[in-house]
């Protein structure tokens, strides 16, 4: 069985690899349900790390000289490949509330990229996994925009970011950030289902951004309002 280690803002999970080998880009029925362990509570209103990370189109990601522009960070575990072991095993990975829907997740910011765009928003995902990796992502998923390779946790130890452990393999828990330069003006979190989120973050901004930490309550398995 896989070693787990839970830290101050971390809770057990893994990574999504080989999950399902035929069609990663679907979830399966009936998964656990994240709960809010309150490990983000404190991000909305921090101002983000001058921090340079690199980046799958060759450019330096920092946030401190942005201006007043607008982003969406969305932090994932790790996009599984379908020729590729997952550590742990599918069955553990699957059994991990909030683990498993990278895939899903970066496809449909994919497929929304366009909304985005049409507001001046810049779309990133962040993954602690190493640059060739993320490139192989978004080639295989053509995704048009770019991954973030943070494999030092760099972002979360600045920012005391929620966090996880499986095997000796640090990752980021699902979380969603909504930024106005390098100001952090609201925090989704948890994120479920994954395939969602994209589309939480554009009816979040249709109601005027009205600020603050996501207070939706899980409802049928899915994301619901009060």
């Amino acid at each position: 069985m896989p070693t787990v280690a839970t830290h101050s803002a971390e809770v057990g999970g893994t990574s999504e690899e080989g999950m399902n080998r035929k069609n990663l880009t679907q979830l399966p029925p009936d998964l656990p349900v994240p709960v809010d362990d309150h490990t983000a509570d404190h991000l909305c209103g921090m101002t983000f790390p001058p921090i340079e990370l690199q980046t799958t189109n060759g450019a330096t990601f920092r946030l401190d000289g942005a201006g007043g522009r607008q982003t969406v960070l969305f932090f994932y575990p790790k996009i599984g490949h379908p020729d590729r072991p997952l550590p742990g095993g599918d069955d553990y990975w699957t059994s991990l509330p909030g683990a498993r829907g990278c895939t899903p997740q970066a496809c449909v910011y994919g497929e929304l990229y366009g909304e985005f765009a049409k507001q001046g928003i810049d779309v990133y995902g962040i993954a602690t996994q190493d640059l060739a990796e993320q490139a192989e992502a978004v080639g295989r998923l053509h995704l048009p925009y770019p991954l973030i390779s943070d494999p030092g946790l760099l972002v979360a130890k600045a920012l005391r970011m929620p966090t996880f452990t499986v095997d000796d393999t640090p990752m980021y828990k699902r979380l969603t950030m909504m930024l106005q330069g390098n100001l952090i003006e609201h925090v989704f979190y948890p994120v479920f289902p994954p395939d969602q989120d994209a589309h939480e973050v554009l009816e979040w901004l249709a109601r005027g951004k009205d600020g603050g930490k996501w207070t939706g309550n899980f409802s049928s398995g899915g994301f619901g309002r009060p």
